[in-house]
Formats: structure tokens, sequence, C-alpha cells
């Protein structure tokens, strides 16, 4: 019998897989223009962190700097993110989305909720709820360890 400890280390890996994430991705965007499974996480980085360096949004999404900037660069040339100076640093810019890139990024995060919203509706309520409240825990105990 495994522990719960390795069932919850092999459902992350799971779920952290590229595949699984890809696909997660290309249903989210199917229906958004200029934005694919490789622009997404820069797009939603965005979202998150606004304004943000570049160089910042490499280090909290996980991928190399270089590739950040070329994927914003596709998201600006869709009309989704801009570019403004930074007023803290000369040679910076900082990255925001447009109203368009919002409404995107609205979108996106509204098809992953309904899409959840069809998983947990096979389960019970108490058990959505403990599911939700434990993968909160989870998550912030692992982002204070880091």
């Amino acid at each position: 019998m495994h522990s719960a400890a390795s069932r919850v280390e092999a459902a992350l890996g799971l779920l952290l897989r590229r595949t699984t994430r890809a696909n997660l991705y290309d249903n989210l965007v199917e229906d958004v223009e200029g934005v694919d499974e490789t622009t997404y996480p820069v797009l939603s980085g965005i979202a998150r962190l606004e304004p943000v360096s570049s160089t910042r949004l490499a280090d909290e999404i996980g991928i190399d700097r270089t590739a950040t900037t070329r994927y914003a660069a596709r998201l600006e040339r869709a009309g989704l993110v801009r570019r403004e100076p930074d007023a803290g640093d000369a040679r910076s810019t900082l990255l925001l989305l447009t109203p368009e890139g919002r409404s995107a990024i609205d979108s996106a995060r509204r098809k992953v909720v309904d899409r959840l919203d069809g998983i947990v509706a096979e389960w019970t309520p108490l058990e959505a709820e403990l599911f939700a409240t434990v993968l909160e825990h989870l998550v912030g105990k692992l982002r204070t360890e880091s």
C-alpha cells in the first residue's frame, strides 16, 4: 500500500507534466486569437503579476527569459499585451495586459472553472469543499517552503 504522501506525489507528477498542461491550455485557448499552449502561461503570468518585467515573469512561470520575451512579443503583436517603461529601471520595460488580453484571460479562466465544475459535480458537496480546502493548504505550504 502506498502512503498518502506518495499518492499525492504521483498525482502532482501527472498534473504537472507538460502534456497534461498542454492539453489543458489547448482547451482553454481554442477560441482565443493569438494565444496557444506556449503563450498561455505568459499571458496568465502577466495577469497574475502585472506590471511585471520579462525577467521576473520568466522566474515565476519557469520559462527561460528569452522564450518569455519572444512569447510576450507574440502576445503584443496579437494586441493582448503592451509594454511600458519601468520607472524604477530605465533599462527595463514592464508587461501589462491590454483590455483584449484581460478579456482573453478572463475567458480562459471561466473555461477552467467550467471544466472543474463538471468534474466536481460528480462528487458530493463535502468532497468538493474538502478537496478545495486541502489543495489550498498544500499549495500554501509548498509556496512558503520554497
